[in-house]
């Protein structure tokens, strides 16, 4: 069984298999360990528009060194043995402590103009930039500037709490100015409190500021900034979450020719000839998108769209023109008070608002 966050923390079923051969690009491991979640719920594809197949993390790492650059888009991986450690100007380094062998770091947060030391879980796999724990006795709390929202989806479901931001984030030597912070309910989180020392988790939106060098065996990571750093961070102020629903036909008649084709005619008795034409357009598959979270007393809800609308476009411009689930999400993370255009259909009803 295994428990994760969301939900009301309640444990899955897994199939653990044993002595499997798994490989990444020219690296190895020919005695690795896997779960297979059986639950069809908790298919990240979908809520993410690429296809996921599963999750990396300490048993691939322990092992080698492993880089991340967010810059160039590259994972890389070296043995310890072959790992030449380069020198870096600018670069800072830091401890990792592990848990339940998931890595942990040491960091400050400044709240109401209190520096606090924290301890969070580095969870590379999260979008957000900063989870924290509420603890009134360390002065870990959301301000009065705060909004509920859908925060993610965990091994156990879905997670929700407050939204804000706070002054600071300190990793050693480098500050980031007014990260932006979820304050996850405590219903959500139970198992994650399991670790009395945790305050909570950084994650995509601080660690892609970085290039990162993860050293497990000598329990380091390197971190060096890269051009995301001073980069503002952005709410989705729209209040909705969409996710990948399968495919529907789309009408394309952009530059088709029908090959070889001429138009047919007949004469009826009254000598009237019909002609018949070819259709010019194609029938083509083409991603869904479908709302899969919707915030209540967001300007998404009060505009009136509902859980289960599928997105037709946005600003005029078809929603399956995106490439990506993620582009089209970009979309509603604009400034504030921009207005957004959106058609959806629900049942067999085309809505525009």
């Amino acid at each position: 069984m295994l428990r994760g966050l969301g939900g009301e923390g309640d444990a899955i079923e897994a199939l653990r298999s044993k002595n499997n051969i798994f490989r990444i690009g020219e690296a190895i491991n020919i005695n690795q360990d896997l779960y297979a979640i059986l639950d069809s719920s908790l298919n990240f594809s979908h809520k993410l528009g690429l296809p996921i197949h599963g999750i990396i993390g300490y048993d691939l790492f322990k092992d080698l060194v492993v880089e991340i650059n967010y810059t160039k888009r590259f994972l890389k991986l070296t043995n310890q043995e072959d790992y030449r450690r380069k020198s870096c100007k600018g670069c800072e380094e830091l401890n990792l402590e592990f848990y339940k062998n998931k890595p942990y770091v040491n960091g400050v947060v400044d709240i109401d103009n209190r520096n606090i030391p924290v301890k969070m879980l580095i969870d590379s796999g999260g979008s957000d930039a900063l989870w924290l724990f509420e603890n009134e006795a360390i002065g870990i709390n959301s301000n009065a500037k705060f909004f509920q929202d859908f925060l993610g989806h965990g091994l156990s479901g879905s997670v929700y709490g407050k939204r804000s931001k706070i002054k600071a984030f300190h990793l050693n030597k480098f500050t980031i100015k007014n990260p932006n912070v979820a304050f996850p309910d405590t219903t959500s989180i139970g198992h994650a409190l399991d670790h009395k020392e945790r305050h909570g988790s950084v994650s995509g939106n601080i660690l892609k500021r970085f290039n990162i060098v993860f050293n497990y065996r000598k329990g380091k990571v390197r971190l060096k900034k890269n051009r995301f750093f001073k980069e503002s961070f952005r709410y989705n102020k729209s209040g909705i979450e969409l996710a990948h629903n399968g495919v529907r036909l789309v009408k394309d008649d952009t530059g088709f020719v029908s090959p070889k084709t001429k138009n047919k005619s007949s004469t009826v008795e009254d000598n009237t000839q019909i002609v018949y034409s070819p259709p010019n357009y194609k029938l083509r598959l083409k991603p869904a998108y479908v709302i899969l979270e919707l915030r209540i007393d967001s300007p998404a809800y009060r505009a009136g769209l509902k859980i289960g609308d599928t997105v037709l476009s946005v600003n005029n411009k078809p929603a399956h023109q995106f490439a990506l689930l993620q582009d089209l999400m970009e979309l509603f993370y604009g400034n504030h008070n921009k207005s957004i255009k959106l058609k959806v259909e629900r049942g067999r009803r085309s809505i525009n608002l």
